[in-house]
C-alpha cells in the first residue's frame, strides 16, 4: 500500500527558499497524480499545487504562482515543491497527497503526515 512521507519543512526567511520532498514507499508513485496541500492555523486545508503522473501537467494556486514549482522524479519515487520568495503567509503545515488517477483531481486517496513550514525573520 502506498505511503507518503514529507520532509524539508522548517524555518524559512521572508524572501528565502525551501524545498519540500514527498517520498513514496509501498508502491510506484509514477502511477499517481500528486498534490501539495497546506493548512495554516485556523484555516481550512487547500491545494497549493498538483502534478500529473507523467509530470506533463501542473497547476498552482494563485497565491503561489510564479514562486512555487512542483516537480517529480519518478525514478526516485519522489515529488518536490520548490518554494521561492517565501512570505509569512506561506506559514502552514504542508501535506502531499496522491490519487490513482493520472491527472490532477479534486480528491486524493493517500496522504502524508505533513511537514511544518514557518516563514519568519
Amino acid at each position: 500500500q502506498l505511503q507518503l512521507v514529507e520532509s524539508g519543512g522548517g524555518l524559512g526567511q521572508p524572501g528565502g527558499s525551501l524545498r519540500l520532498s514527498c517520498a513514496a514507499s509501498g508502491g510506484t508513485l509514477g502511477y499517481y497524480a500528486v498534490a501539495w496541500f497546506r493548512q495554516a492555523p485556523g484555516k481550512e486545508r487547500g491545494e497549493v499545487s498538483c502534478i500529473s503522473a507523467g509530470g506533463t501537467s501542473t497547476r498552482y494556486a494563485e497565491s503561489v504562482k510564479g514562486r512555487f514549482t512542483i516537480s517529480r522524479d519518478n525514478t526516485k519515487n519522489t515529488v518536490y515543491l520548490q518554494m521561492n520568495s517565501l512570505k509569512p503567509e506561506d506559514t502552514a503545515v504542508y501535506y502531499c497527497a496522491a490519487t490513482a488517477l493520472r491527472n490532477c483531481a479534486r480528491s486524493y486517496d493517500v496522504w502524508g503526515q505533513g511537514t511544518k513550514v514557518t516563514v519568519s525573520s
